[in-house]
C-alpha cells in the first residue's frame, strides 16, 4: 500500500452570492473565524504536507487575514469552474509524489477523522480517484452519485440533469475528493467545458478515470451535517447550532 502522504488543495475563489452579502463566502464569519479556518485546521489535524487556496473573490482580503496560515494562494481569474479552480494549483502541485485532498473552503464542519478514512479508503480500494459522499434526507438537488454493480463509481449527475431514477439515488456528492496527483493533472488536461455554463467541472474526471480503466470508488461520510456546504446564512446559522450541541455533547 501506498504511504499516506497528502497535500491538501482548498477550493476559496466562490463569491456566494446567495449569503446577500459582498463578503467572499469563506470569509463569513462562524463562532468569531472566518470559514476558511475551519477547513485549514481540519487539513492540518489531518497531517497535510502542504496547504494551497484556491482564491479569486476579495483575494487580498484573504491572503491578508491568513498571512500566518502557512497555507500556500493561487488565484482564479476568471472564474471558469471546479475544475479550472484545480487547475490553478497545477504549478505548486504537479510534481508532487503523493495524494492530493480537495477540499471545499466552504464545509466548516468536516473532521480530520473523516479526511483520514477517507484516504485509508482510497489506499486499500487502490483507486485513482475517491469522492467523500454521504446520503442527506430528501427532497435536495445535489449530484447523485451513479454505480456498478460492484460498487465503482461510474458518474457524478447534477441533480438539474439527472433522470427520474438518478434523481432516487441516495447517495450524493459533497465535493471533496482524494486523487492520485499525478493521474489529477492528467485528467484535467483532458476536461473540457462542453457544457451550458462553459465551465470545466471537476466531476468530470471521474468519467475520464472510468474511460481509462482506472478505479474510482467513493466513501460515505455518515453524518451528512459535518459535510454540508455553507450557502446562505440560514446554513451558517445551522453550522453555529451543529457546533454549539457537537460542544455540549463533547464535554
Amino acid at each position: 500500500m501506498k504511504e499516506k502522504k497528502f497535500c491538501a488543495l482548498i477550493l476559496a475563489a466562490g463569491k456566494g452570492t446567495r449569503m446577500k452579502s459582498d463578503k467572499a463566502k469563506v470569509l463569513h464569519v462562524l463562532k468569531s473565524k472566518p470559514l476558511l479556518h475551519y477547513s485549514l485546521v481540519a487539513a492540518k489535524e489531518a497531517g497535510a504536507e502542504k496547504i494551497v487556496a484556491v482564491i479569486g473573490h476579495q483575494a487580498d482580503i484573504i491572503r491578508e487575514k491568513f498571512a500566518n496560515s502557512s497555507c500556500i494562494f493561487v488565484e482564479q481569474k476568471p472564474q471558469l469552474g471546479t475544475g479550472h479552480a484545480v487547475l490553478q494549483a497545477k504549478e505548486v502541485l504537479a510534481d508532487y509524489n503523493g495524494l492530493t485532498v480537495i477540499l471545499c473552503g466552504d464545509v466548516p464542519l468536516l473532521k480530520a477523522a473523516t479526511i483520514k478514512s477517507l484516504i485509508d479508503n482510497h489506499l486499500t480500494a487502490k483507486a485513482a480517484v475517491s469522492v467523500l459522499t454521504t446520503i442527506p434526507p430528501p427532497p435536495h438537488a445535489y449530484g447523485r452519485i451513479v454505480k456498478d454493480d460492484k460498487g465503482n463509481v461510474l458518474k457524478i449527475v447534477e441533480h438539474k440533469d439527472a433522470t427520474e431514477d438518478e434523481k432516487k439515488i441516495g447517495e450524493i456528492n459533497t465535493g471533496i475528493y482524494c486523487v492520485d496527483t499525478k493521474f489529477l493533472f492528467h485528467a484535467l488536461g483532458k476536461v473540457t467545458d462542453d457544457n451550458q455554463q462553459h465551465e470545466y467541472y471537476l466531476t468530470d474526471i471521474i468519467e475520464i478515470a472510468c474511460r481509462e480503466g482506472v478505479t474510482v470508488k467513493s466513501f460515505i461520510a455518515s453524518d451528512y451535517v459535518e459535510v454540508m456546504g455553507i450557502n446562505t446564512l440560514e446554513e451558517l446559522a445551522r453550522a453555529e447550532k451543529y457546533l454549539q450541541n457537537s460542544r455540549k455533547s463533547s464535554v
